[in-house]
Order: structure tokens, then C-alpha cells, then sequence
């Protein structure tokens, strides 16, 4: 969730650090700060609030030096401040740490630092950490005098939790040491000696497209000659680098207002670079690279479990419709953040699907662990190459949709729900189940994506005027059937994270067992009603709330002219197949969700308390 960036070079440090925290800033944080070695000490520069904020601070309090590690936070355990933020200090100033994750066992260790006349100045885990590294390099307890990496070492021993940490000191200076564990890290290697540590490649992008990305249990010493990696107790070990394949114009705003607004205007791209090369429409088939020589254990599976947060967890309600209705394969959709410590039972030949746009979401990297611990294969859908979900899973299939940076997700959703169409479809021809016939059905609906969708989004001031109307509205329903009651969840979950309204979504027929008690005049039902398998159902639910007073704006199909006399307001979208009609209804709930958030003044990109990756659980 907290950014971290560090550099070793012979340019000026700062500058170089401030950047990659702009780079990061999209991942969501409250406080960030520097520190610099200069001349034998330590310099200290952070600030709560936005990098502008600290900006401020370096320009009327300048710090030069050569390396130096930075930090956005994002406030876990203490409140959001300049006391809180990082990085921290030890008490003699010598050590200092940024720190990505939650040490469980903080409150122990601060107690027992204390009697050793340990004096603490936040309340952060983090410090907890610094104050230990200091201890046992003092007290040459493990030999961990012989150096920083020993000591940094010797303190992890005793941290629970999880943790990717950038330690600096002056006891051994001229060097960054970094570790991981549930956390992201990654060095840059970049030119002339030059070497960047960093939680994500934005960080580092602008400078090389060379990255390493850290395992769970690495450490690397990183200096003006390079970085070398190791893993405690069994000595250095070979890491691949990696070429970030994205451009750094992919994570710049492009003209657009916002992320968001841009990643929604993308989405014909995206989809389009989602299914390139991998349609086989004459065959009814699909051609997944990623699911290569898993056909047999695809063939022979009993269930699927698909592990998900947030608008995952919604793509991944969408997949559990496809893959019963179309593969005839038994499927549940599991909260990642509940799996892992409900003793779910994971039977012989289940296939776990978790779901992640950054391939780093903590609740769904343990689920997904805790599911191959018990014999499960694990296919990721995942949308950041080289991140820990896809390097831990048995197989799995990239979204390609590029970065995406707004908080609130939108092309990662429609792309993870285009390749859960693509897996079921590849899982009903190879195990019997879906006709040549009815894959090639699927397949063209899935080439004409980009074309409708771009289409939709035609509709933008439409949608715009259509928001100004219930910008202050304080609460909303989404409503939605079939395939389509996910999309009324994520709609209602768009609403609610970016604008702050409090929005729901149900199954339009259970609004009767108990949200039908809110609707009157001051209420808005959004409901997704299409020319479906269910349409005449839904029709009923609409006539239900209009009976009530209630004020429904509809999506629609193209050619339904009857719901119009009916409603109050209609969002047209194309026909598709039945199945793929949440993408469509999705991307003008998308955009009225972004038009009330920028007319309520709201940080659209940035949502308060919210972050782009949740890295903790």
C-alpha cells in the first residue's frame, strides 16, 4: 500500500527520490519523507500530507547527497502525521528505515526495547524495527557488528509479520539493504552504476526499464557497484532481470483531467490488447499461452474456486456464472481476505483462480497459498508481469491492459472479466461441455467488445448532464440479475469509493426482502435491465419500484424503446451475448460514478483511505 523508492548513483539524490514518490502516489498515503546520507549523518526530511507538502520542506530546508531511500504511508498503526511518517530514525540518528507491511508483534518488542532504555517518538510498528536493528548491531548480538546486512538480518529473526524494509546507516555507509516478505520490492539496474530500489516499477521507469524483483525471504545490498541478492542462511542467489514492457507515458495523465477518466477512455484499447492473438473464432476455441500443458489437469477438474478483493471479487462472481452456465464445471467465489482462516476445505482436483491487478494483494496472495498448500492447482489472472502472484502460481493468464493507476479499478475489471470469458471457453471445448457452435458465438460477441465499448463511451457529456442531476444525492441502489447483479455491485462500488456516497448493490429480486423499505422520491435505483434471458423479471422489479416512488435510471438495450415510457432516465448500450453484458453495462456506470465524484470535488484518483495495492492484510 506505502510506496518505497531508493537510489545509489552520482547524481543528486533527492530530486531523484522526490520523483519516484510522484511516481507512486497513485498507490494512496497520508505522510512522505527522504533521508539522505550527507557527510557522515543522516538528513531527515517528511511532512503529513502530499509530496507537495514535503516539496516545500526540501526546497526552504535543502539536503544534497548521493543515496538516499524515501517513503510514502499510508496509516496503519498510528494516526496520519509528521511524527508517524517515515522514514524513522533510531534514537542515536544512525539507522534509518522505511517500511512497507504490519509487524504483528510490534507491541512486544517496543516493550522489551524500552527497558533496554530504548525511547520511542512515534507510534508506528515501523520504529519498532529501527530501534531493534540499532540494538543488535550495539550489542554484537549474532556476530551482527560485522556489518548492516548481518544486523538487518538478525533483526528479522524476531519480527512477525510482513515487511519490505530500506535500511541506510552511518555505521557501515555507502550502501541501501532491503528485504522482503509480503511485500513488494524491486531493484532498478540502470546505467553507470547507477541502482534504484523501489515497491514498483513506476518508481523507477523513467530512469531504467531493467528491474529484479525481489522474492519473499530475499535480501540485496545494493551500492554504487551494483546490488548482489542472498537469502539468510543459504548465501547469494541468481535473480532474472526483467524489461518492464510499458512506456512511461502509459502512467502520465495524457491530457485527461484524471486516471481514471483516462483508463475508462482506454478500454477498447485494453480489451483489444486482452484477446490479441489468443481468438480462435472459426475453431469456437480460444489459444492461451499462459494455461500451456495444463490441459489434462483442466481436463480432470472437479471445481473451481476463484479467490478475489474488491472489483475482483466481482469480476470473479461474473466467472463463477460463466464457467457453470457455459463449462458446466462447479464453481464458488471466495473473499480472499475470509478463505484463508475459515478451515475451507479444498477437495481433490480444485483449480483456485485468484484474481489480482497488481499480483500483490495480500488477502489473495495467503488465500491462494493456503489453496496450493491443500493440493489445488492455481491459475492467477493477474495484470502486472513479474509481480508475486503469477511467479508463485502453477499457470495463469496476464490482462495486458497496462498500468492502471486510478485507485478505483476499471479497465483492470472489464479485462479480468473478458479473460474469465476466455477460460471458460477454453475449459467448455476442452472438456466437452461448450459446442463448436456456441464457442463461436462467444468468441465473436468477445471480438465485437472494443467496438461497443468505444461506442458507449460516445455517450460521456450524456452521462455527464445525467450526473449533475444526482451529484448530491446521499444514497444510491444498483440493481441487477443474472450476470448482470455483479455489475450492479460494482457499480455501487465505484459510486461508494471515489465520490463517498453510500451505494449498494442487490439482486434486484431480494430488493423486495428488505432494501425495498428505503426506496421513496430521494433515492435513486440504478438498474441494469438489457434485452436478457431475465429481462421480463427485471421489468417487474422496475414496475415494483416505481409503485414506491422510486427514481430508476436504467441501462438498456439499443433496441428496447419500452422501458423508456417507464423510467426516468436510460443509458443505451449495444446487444452482446448475455454473459458478456456486464462489461457493457459497466463502462457508463464507470463513468457516472467518475462525473459525481469530480462534481462533488472529490480526489478522483486518490480517494481518501483507500490504496491501489493493499499489500497488508
Amino acid at each position: 500500500m506505502c510506496g518505497i523508492v531508493g537510489y545509489i548513483g552520482e547524481q543528486q539524490v533527492a530530486p531523484l527520490l522526490i520523483q519516484g514518490l510522484k511516481r507512486l502516489e497513485y498507490r494512496g498515503y497520508d505522510s512522505a519523507g527522504i533521508v539522505v546520507s550527507k557527510n557522515g549523518h543522516l538528513e531527515v526530511r517528511k511532512e503529513a500530507g502530499k509530496i507537495a507538502e514535503l516539496e516545500k520542506l526540501i526546497q526552504a530546508e535543502p539536503v544534497e547527497g548521493w543515496y538516499g531511500i524515501g517513503h510514502t504511508r499510508w496509516a496503519t498503526h498510528g494516526p496520519p502525521n509528521t511524527r508517524n511518517a517515515h522514514p524513522h530514525l533510531s534514537e542515536k540518528g544512525d539507522f534509518a528505515v522505511v517500511h512497507n507491511g504490519i509487524i504483528e508483534n510490534a507491541g512486544t518488542l517496543r516493550k522489551l526495547l524500552q527497558e533496554r532504555g530504548h525511547v520511542f517518538t512515534s507510534d508506528t510498528d515501523t520504529e519498532v524495527l529501527v530501534h531493534l536493528i540499532e540494538e543488535v548491531y550495539t550489542t554484537g548480538e549474532g556476530r551482527a557488528t560485522e556489518s548492516l546486512e548481518r544486523a538487518v538480518e538478525t533483526a528479522l529473526t524476531q519480527i512477525e509479520g510482513t515487511y519490505g524494509i530500506a535500511v541506510v546507516s552511518t555505521r557501515d555507509p555507502g550502501k541501501i539493504v532491503v528485504a522482503r516478505l509480503g511485500s513488494p520490492l524491486l531493484i532498478g539496474v540502470g546505467e553507470n552504476g547507477e541502482t534504484f530500489v523501489a515497491s514498483d516499477a513506476a518508481a523507477v521507469i523513467a530512469h531504467t526499464r531493467d528491474v529484479i524483483y525481489l522474492n519473499d525471504g530475499d535480501m540485496a545490498t545494493i551500492t554504487k557497484g551494483g546490488y548482489t541478492v542472498h537469502r539468510p542462511k543459504h548465501g547469494p542467489v541468481d535473480r532474472p532481470i526483467n524489461r518492464v514492457d510499458w512506456d512511461l507515458s502509459e502512467v502520465e495523465r495524457g491530457g485527461y483531467d484524471h486516471f481514471m477518466l483516462k483508463e475508462i477512455m482506454e478500454q477498447p484499447e485494453t480489451l483489444r490488447e486482452t484477446m490479441r492473438g489468443r481468438l480462435l473464432e472459426e475453431e469456437g476455441g480460444v489459444k492461451l499461452g499462459g494455461l500451456q500443458g495444463m490441459d489434462e489437469e483442466l481436463r480432470q477438474a472437479q471445481r473451481v474456486v476463484i479467490l478475489g478483493c474488491g472489483t475482483s471479487w466481482h469480476s470473479g462472481v461474473i466467472g463463477e456464472y460463466l464457467l457453470e452456465d457455459l463449462a458446466r464445471i462447479p464453481c464458488e467465489v471466495e473473499y480472499a481476505s475470509e478463505f484463508r482462516y475459515r478451515r475451507a476445505v479444498v477437495e481433490p482436483g480444485t483449480i483456485a483462480i485468484p484474481i489480482s491487478q497488481s499480483g500483490e494483494t495480500a488477502d489473495t496472495l495467503w488465500a491462494m497459498r493456503e489453496a496450493k498448500q491443500q493440493g489445488a492447482t492455481t491459475l492467477g489472472i493477474v495484470n502486472a508481469v513479474g509481480s508475486t502472484i503469477p511467479r508463485e502460481t502453477d499457470a495463469g493468464v496476464y490482462l495486458h491492459a497496462g498500468p492502471e493507476i486510478g485507485v478505483a479499478s476499471t479497465k483492470a475489471f472489464t479485462s479480468q472479466v473478458v479473460v474469465l470469458a476466455m477460460i471458460t471457453v477454453h475449459l467448455g471445448r476442452l472438456r466437452g461441455t461448450l459446442t463448436q457452435s456456441r464457442g463461436r458465438e462467444i468468441v465473436r460477441a468477445l471480438k465485437q467488445l472494443p467496438e461497443q465499448v468505444a461506442e458507449i463511451l460516445k455517450m460521456d457529456d450524456e452521462i455527464k448532464k445525467l450526473a449533475e442531476q444526482y451529484k448530491d444525492s446521499k444514497n444510491f441502489l444498483y440493481l441487477g440479475r443474472g450476470y448482470n447483479f455483479p455489475a450492479a455491485l460494482e457499480g455501487a462500488l465505484k459510486l461508494k469509493e471515489i465520490s463517498y456516497i453510500h451505494a449498494e448493490g442487490y439482486p434486484a429480486a431480494e430488493m423486495k426482502h428488505g432494501p425495498i423499505a428505503l426506496i421513496d422520491e430521494n433515492m435513486p435505483v440504478v438498474v441494469i435491465a438489457p434485452k436478457d434471458a431475465v429481462y421480463d423479471k427485471v421489468r417487474s422489479n422496475i414496475d415494483e419500484v416505481k409503485a414506491r416512488g422510486g427514481c430508476i435510471i436504467a441501462v438498456v438495450s439499443q433496441d428496447d424503446d419500452e422501458l423508456e415510457k417507464v423510467v426516468d432516465h436510460v443509458i443505451r448500450i449495444p446487444r452482446t451475448h448475455d454473459a458478456l453484458t456486464p462489461i457493457l453495462a459497466s463502462v457508463p456506470l464507470q463513468l457516472l460514478a467518475y462525473h459525481i465524484a469530480v462534481l462533488r470535488g472529490a480526489n478522483v484518483d486518490q480517494p481518501r483511505n483507500l490504496a491501489k495495492s493493499v499489500t497488508v492484510e
